[in-house]
């Protein structure tokens, strides 16, 4: 028969473990600039979780090291919008067709690039985006796209795919209107985050509930860097300089959604 005090101490070792665990690792990724500038503005962001960033620019991807040195560049389609990386590759929502036209007149598709190279690998039609696919971003081999609205629509939409992009379901946010839809995306922690145009913070649970209506901007970019961490994206545009991009480092907040980071 095992002494009565033993289960007590295996609690003790494991609190004890527990509060001596190693802090997390602190992330390589912080406040940066993209270095160049580009025809048209900034649309969504993502990071391969160890020394690169990714920037599109509309008809540009870009791979940048940490501090925002171009290692890698590109011309693509226009509309190519906010991406997500999985496993070595980067995925891109993209429309060649109109945006929030109630006509439904969208071309949407997810693109698949190699993230090294910037080779494309693979594309995927999303019919199911009938106002314009603009964001994404993925849970696993689950993969979530958003993008445009028609004016006076009363909430937001979030297409699920499979690792094959085989459409898997429908999801409605009761958001209310925002200005354009859904333009960047991200899944952190058990949390969505849906950046929209207007400087306006959606932040849902995994099953869509709304869980927060925040005015913040990052409406063309948002990725998660780790617990409680977040770049969010800032740009401008100059007619004869082009337009630009840059990341600012920003925590959950309980009032504001997202607040911004010295």
């Amino acid at each position: 028969m095992l002494p009565r005090y033993l289960p007590l101490l295996a609690i003790a070792i494991s609190l004890a473990s527990a509060a001596h665990a190693a802090p997390p690792a602190p992330s390589p990724f912080a406040k940066t600039t993209c270095a160049g500038q580009y025809r048209y503005h900034l649309q969504g962001v993502c990071t391969n979780e160890r020394d690169a960033l990714y920037w599109c620019f509309t008809d540009a991807l870009v791979k940048t090291n940490v501090n925002g040195a171009v290692t890698k560049k590109i011309a693509v389609g226009n509309h190519h919008g906010d991406l997500c990386h999985h496993d070595g590759r980067l995925y891109v929502a993209v429309n060649f067709g109109r945006f929030n036209d109630d006509e439904k007149r969208a071309d949407s598709w997810v693109y698949v690039y190699d993230a090294d190279d910037l080779k494309l690998l693979s594309k995927h039609k999303t019919p199911e985006l009938v106002y314009g696919a603009g964001g994404l971003a993925n849970i696993g081999n689950r993969f979530f796209v958003v993008g445009g609205l028609p004016d006076g629509f009363k909430e937001n939409y979030v297409y699920e795919y499979d690792a094959k992009f085989r459409f898997v379901k429908k999801h409605i946010i009761a958001s209310g209107y925002t200005r354009l839809g859904i333009q960047t995306a991200t899944y952190a922690d058990g949390r969505f985050w849906f950046g929209c145009y207007g400087n306006k913070l959606l932040k849902t649970d995994a099953k869509f509930k709304l869980l927060g209506k925040y005015d913040f901007d990052c409406g063309i970019g948002i990725v998660t860097t780790g617990a409680d961490r977040f770049l969010v994206a800032r740009g401008s545009c100059d007619k004869e300089k082009g337009c630009n991009g840059r990341l600012l480092q920003a925590q959950p907040d309980e009032k504001l959604g997202l607040k911004l980071q010295p």
